[in-house]
Protein backbone atom coordinates (compact mmCIF):
# COMPACT_ATOMS: atom_id res chain seq x y z
CA UNK A 1 0.00 0.00 0.00
CA UNK A 2 1.17 3.70 -0.35
CA UNK A 3 0.39 4.96 2.42
CA UNK A 4 1.53 8.51 1.75
CA UNK A 5 -1.42 8.34 -1.23
CA UNK A 6 -3.69 7.18 1.00
CA UNK A 7 -3.11 10.02 3.73
CA UNK A 8 -3.02 12.64 0.98
CA UNK A 9 -6.73 11.01 0.13
CA UNK A 10 -7.71 11.93 3.63
CA UNK A 11 -6.47 15.55 3.83
CA UNK A 12 -7.95 16.47 0.39
CA UNK A 13 -11.30 14.96 2.31
CA UNK A 14 -11.12 16.67 5.54
CA UNK A 15 -10.26 20.11 3.43
CA UNK A 16 -13.48 19.49 1.60
CA UNK A 17 -15.52 19.23 4.63
CA UNK A 18 -13.50 21.46 6.16
CA UNK A 19 -13.33 19.50 9.07
CA UNK A 20 -9.92 18.94 11.29
CA UNK A 21 -10.54 16.01 13.87
CA UNK A 22 -8.17 15.49 16.89
CA UNK A 23 -4.99 13.18 16.58
CA UNK A 24 -3.14 11.83 19.26
CA UNK A 25 0.44 11.65 17.80
CA UNK A 26 3.06 9.36 19.64
CA UNK A 27 6.43 10.76 19.35
CA UNK A 28 9.47 8.92 19.67
CA UNK A 29 11.89 12.43 19.74
CA UNK A 30 11.53 16.14 19.16
CA UNK A 31 13.56 15.76 15.47
CA UNK A 32 10.96 12.86 14.37
CA UNK A 33 8.06 14.65 15.58
CA UNK A 34 9.19 18.09 14.18
CA UNK A 35 8.44 17.59 10.18
CA UNK A 36 5.19 15.67 11.21
CA UNK A 37 3.69 18.16 13.54
CA UNK A 38 4.63 20.91 10.78
CA UNK A 39 2.69 19.01 7.94
CA UNK A 40 -0.21 17.75 9.90
CA UNK A 41 -0.99 20.77 12.25
CA UNK A 42 -2.65 22.49 9.33
CA UNK A 43 -4.89 19.87 9.11
CA UNK A 44 -5.71 18.29 12.70
CA UNK A 45 -5.69 19.43 16.05
CA UNK A 46 -2.82 17.17 17.60
CA UNK A 47 -1.80 15.96 21.14
CA UNK A 48 1.63 14.85 21.10
CA UNK A 49 1.99 11.66 23.33
CA UNK A 50 5.60 11.18 24.71
CA UNK A 51 5.63 7.80 25.75
CA UNK A 52 9.27 5.95 25.26
CA UNK A 53 9.91 3.59 28.19
CA UNK A 54 12.59 2.01 26.10
CA UNK A 55 15.17 4.86 26.54
CA UNK A 56 18.65 4.64 27.95
CA UNK A 57 19.30 5.72 30.82
CA UNK A 58 17.24 7.92 32.42
CA UNK A 59 19.31 11.23 31.83
CA UNK A 60 18.84 10.45 27.83
CA UNK A 61 14.66 10.53 28.35
CA UNK A 62 14.89 13.19 30.76
CA UNK A 63 16.58 15.29 27.83
CA UNK A 64 14.65 13.89 24.89
CA UNK A 65 11.49 15.11 26.47
CA UNK A 66 12.49 18.39 27.22
CA UNK A 67 13.61 19.12 24.02
CA UNK A 68 10.10 17.20 22.88
CA UNK A 69 8.20 20.09 24.86
CA UNK A 70 10.81 22.95 23.80
CA UNK A 71 10.03 22.19 20.18
CA UNK A 72 5.86 21.90 20.67
CA UNK A 73 6.21 25.50 22.37
CA UNK A 74 8.64 27.30 19.71
CA UNK A 75 7.11 25.83 16.50
CA UNK A 76 4.07 28.18 15.12
CA UNK A 77 1.13 26.01 13.86
CA UNK A 78 -2.43 26.35 12.51
CA UNK A 79 -4.37 24.69 15.05
CA UNK A 80 -2.97 24.08 18.67
CA UNK A 81 -0.17 21.59 19.44
CA UNK A 82 -1.27 20.07 23.13
CA UNK A 83 1.32 17.77 25.48
CA UNK A 84 1.05 14.49 27.37
CA UNK A 85 3.75 12.54 29.11
CA UNK A 86 3.52 9.15 29.47
CA UNK A 87 4.46 7.30 32.16
CA UNK A 88 8.16 6.06 32.15
CA UNK A 89 8.25 2.30 33.31
CA UNK A 90 11.60 1.01 32.35
CA UNK A 91 10.46 -2.39 33.70
CA UNK A 92 7.64 -2.35 30.87
CA UNK A 93 10.07 -2.22 28.27
CA UNK A 94 12.69 -5.14 29.67
CA UNK A 95 9.59 -7.17 30.32
CA UNK A 96 8.23 -6.51 26.51
CA UNK A 97 11.45 -7.74 25.37
CA UNK A 98 13.25 -10.43 27.03
CA UNK A 99 15.05 -12.93 25.91
CA UNK A 100 15.38 -10.60 22.71
CA UNK A 101 18.16 -8.47 23.88
CA UNK A 102 20.86 -9.48 21.64
CA UNK A 103 18.66 -9.50 18.33
CA UNK A 104 19.99 -7.16 15.32
CA UNK A 105 18.14 -3.47 15.64
CA UNK A 106 14.56 -3.52 13.00
CA UNK A 107 14.22 -7.34 14.70
CA UNK A 108 11.39 -8.83 16.96
CA UNK A 109 12.68 -6.92 19.82
CA UNK A 110 12.26 -3.57 17.95
CA UNK A 111 8.42 -4.76 16.84
CA UNK A 112 7.61 -5.75 20.08
CA UNK A 113 8.37 -2.23 21.45
CA UNK A 114 6.26 -0.73 18.84
CA UNK A 115 3.34 -2.54 19.85
CA UNK A 116 4.17 -1.52 22.91
CA UNK A 117 4.08 2.04 22.42
CA UNK A 118 1.61 1.67 20.17
CA UNK A 119 -0.70 -0.15 22.20
CA UNK A 120 -0.17 2.58 24.73
CA UNK A 121 -1.04 5.24 22.64
CA UNK A 122 -4.88 3.30 20.99
CA UNK A 123 -5.46 3.33 24.92
CA UNK A 124 -4.96 6.67 25.27
CA UNK A 125 -6.65 7.96 22.27
CA UNK A 126 -9.41 5.74 22.46
CA UNK A 127 -10.07 7.41 26.42
CA UNK A 128 -9.81 11.25 25.14
CA UNK A 129 -11.63 10.51 22.09
CA UNK A 130 -10.01 11.12 19.64
CA UNK A 131 -10.84 10.42 15.98
CA UNK A 132 -7.44 8.97 14.97
CA UNK A 133 -3.85 7.94 16.67
CA UNK A 134 -0.61 7.30 14.93
CA UNK A 135 3.06 7.48 15.70
CA UNK A 136 6.41 9.66 14.20
CA UNK A 137 8.33 6.02 14.08
CA UNK A 138 7.51 5.74 10.62
CA UNK A 139 9.82 8.61 9.39
CA UNK A 140 13.14 7.12 10.23
CA UNK A 141 14.56 5.26 7.41
CA UNK A 142 15.51 2.43 9.93
CA UNK A 143 11.91 1.75 10.87
CA UNK A 144 10.00 -0.39 8.82
CA UNK A 145 6.30 1.68 7.53
CA UNK A 146 4.45 -1.85 6.64
CA UNK A 147 5.20 -3.70 10.10
CA UNK A 148 4.24 -0.03 12.08
CA UNK A 149 1.05 0.38 10.10
CA UNK A 150 0.10 -3.27 10.35
CA UNK A 151 0.55 -2.71 14.35
CA UNK A 152 -1.61 0.34 14.15
CA UNK A 153 -4.33 -1.06 11.80
CA UNK A 154 -4.21 -4.36 14.44
CA UNK A 155 -4.37 -1.84 17.35
CA UNK A 156 -7.41 0.20 15.64
CA UNK A 157 -9.90 -2.57 15.58
CA UNK A 158 -8.42 -3.67 18.96
CA UNK A 159 -9.81 -0.42 20.42
CA UNK A 160 -12.71 1.00 18.54
CA UNK A 161 -9.96 4.29 17.27
CA UNK A 162 -9.06 4.78 13.85
CA UNK A 163 -5.39 4.53 12.90
CA UNK A 164 -3.75 7.11 10.73
CA UNK A 165 -1.64 4.87 8.30
CA UNK A 166 1.36 6.95 7.13
CA UNK A 167 4.99 6.26 5.73
CA UNK A 168 6.67 9.93 6.93
CA UNK A 169 9.55 9.21 5.39
CA UNK A 170 7.75 10.27 1.55
CA UNK A 171 7.70 13.65 0.89
CA UNK A 172 11.09 13.90 1.88
CA UNK A 173 10.26 13.62 5.30
CA UNK A 174 13.04 12.66 7.00
CA UNK A 175 15.22 15.31 5.05
CA UNK A 176 13.11 18.52 6.22
CA UNK A 177 13.26 16.80 9.78
CA UNK A 178 16.56 17.22 9.42
CA UNK A 179 16.27 20.89 8.48
CA UNK A 180 13.79 21.69 11.04
CA UNK A 181 16.58 19.94 13.43
CA UNK A 182 19.34 22.79 12.70
CA UNK A 183 16.63 25.49 12.22
CA UNK A 184 15.26 25.57 16.24
CA UNK A 185 19.06 23.64 17.60
CA UNK A 186 17.15 20.25 18.16
CA UNK A 187 19.55 17.41 19.69
CA UNK A 188 19.53 14.70 17.91
CA UNK A 189 20.67 11.20 19.01
CA UNK A 190 22.95 8.70 17.50
CA UNK A 191 21.28 5.36 18.75
CA UNK A 192 17.34 5.09 18.62
CA UNK A 193 16.67 5.08 21.92
CA UNK A 194 17.09 2.01 24.19
CA UNK A 195 20.42 -0.03 25.79
CA UNK A 196 20.63 -2.34 23.57
CA UNK A 197 20.60 -0.02 20.45
CA UNK A 198 23.09 1.86 22.46
CA UNK A 199 25.03 -1.30 22.84
CA UNK A 200 25.00 -1.37 18.72
CA UNK A 201 26.24 2.44 18.63
CA UNK A 202 29.01 2.16 20.65
CA UNK A 203 30.20 -1.03 18.41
Amino acid sequence: MNYQKELDKLIERLKKEERVPRLLLHSCCAPCSSYVLEYLSDYFEITVFYYNPNIYPESEYTKRILEQQTLIGSMKVKHPVAFVAGSYDKEDFYAATKGLEHIKEGGERCLRCYEMRLRESAKLAKAGEFEYFTTTLSISPLKNADRLNEIGTKLALEYGVSYLQSDFKKKNGYKRSIELSKEFGLYRQNYCGCEFSLWAAEK
